[in-house]
């Protein structure tokens, strides 16, 4: 047993990555890779090859030993659009990231809460309330189908719903789910350490920056106080490159 997945398990963690630094590797392969390097999670990042209504993940993404999430469908999509149909179209895809999480047997679902492009308080008050009922009704099929939609804090711009721990458990309330909180998008904002206190966190996005751009950096590499970690047993590494998974592995086991 290697000294990586006995730290893991003398901690009780479960410590995994994005599919992101492994985009380009037949998905096939991404489990044992995840095994082979001592990790017991995984969070299968659902665009491109993933992307749920191609149903390719069936038959191919088998995860025995791991614990499964799954991030759903963003790119171009967004629960507070002003515009009808990119709102239906968002909650299609959230549903159908749901029963690809049912059918794996994934615990968990991470989404974004939304962008206001046009953030004056009327225009971000509407766009609000279309964040809530897109989200509360994919959370509602969620507990349906016996997964938790977790609602993940953005950094810190003023277009982006949930840059505070305020926000963030307001919507989290109004639409009955769970949050994912991104340590590297906290720390661009004030008060980083009052997110890892808030109630329902189904586990945490870990990655580094300065504190004023979402770099996606190696933890230890920017400003985070790695001793926030030790608040919770549950976190993927979201960075792009493998190697620096494997380096952020070990900064992780060292610092909780």
């Amino acid at each position: 047993m290697g000294l990586a997945v006995k730290s893991i398990m003398m901690n009780g963690l479960k410590l995994g990555f994005s599919t992101l630094s492994i985009f380009m590797k037949p998905p096939e392969t991404w489990a044992k890779i995840a095994l082979g390097d001592n990790f017991n999670a995984i969070e299968i990042l659902c665009e491109g090859p993933m992307w749920p209504r191609r149903k390719a993940w069936k038959g191919c993404i088998e995860a025995d030993g791991l614990e499964v999430y799954l991030h759903s469908p963003t790119i171009d999509l967004n629960p507070a659009s002003v515009n009808e149909g990119i709102r239906d179209e968002t909650l299609r895809q959230l549903k159908e990231t749901i029963d690809m999480a049912a059918g794996l047997g994934a615990k968990y679902v991470t989404t974004h809460p939304g962008v206001i492009h046009k953030p004056i308080p009327r225009i971000w008050d509407m766009c609000l309330e279309f964040a809530t009922q897109v989200l509360g009704e994919a959370a509602d099929y969620a507990k349906a189908c016996g997964v938790t939609l977790s609602i993940e804090n953005m950094p810190n711009r003023r277009t982006y719903l949930c840059t505070s721990p305020e926000g963030l458990e307001k919507l989290r309330k109004a639409c009955g789910c769970g949050v994912t909180i991104d340590v590297g998008h906290a720390i661009t904002c004030p008060d980083p350490s009052s997110f890892l206190k808030l109630p329902g966190i189904s586990y945490l996005h870990v990655n580094d920056n300065d504190g004023d751009r979402d770099a996606h950096l190696c933890p230890g590499d920017g400003i985070l106080d790695l001793s926030l970690l030790r608040l919770h047993d549950r976190m993927i590494i979201e960075l792009n490159d493998y190697g620096e998974v494997l380096r952020a592995r070990d900064v992780i086991l060292r610092s909780v």
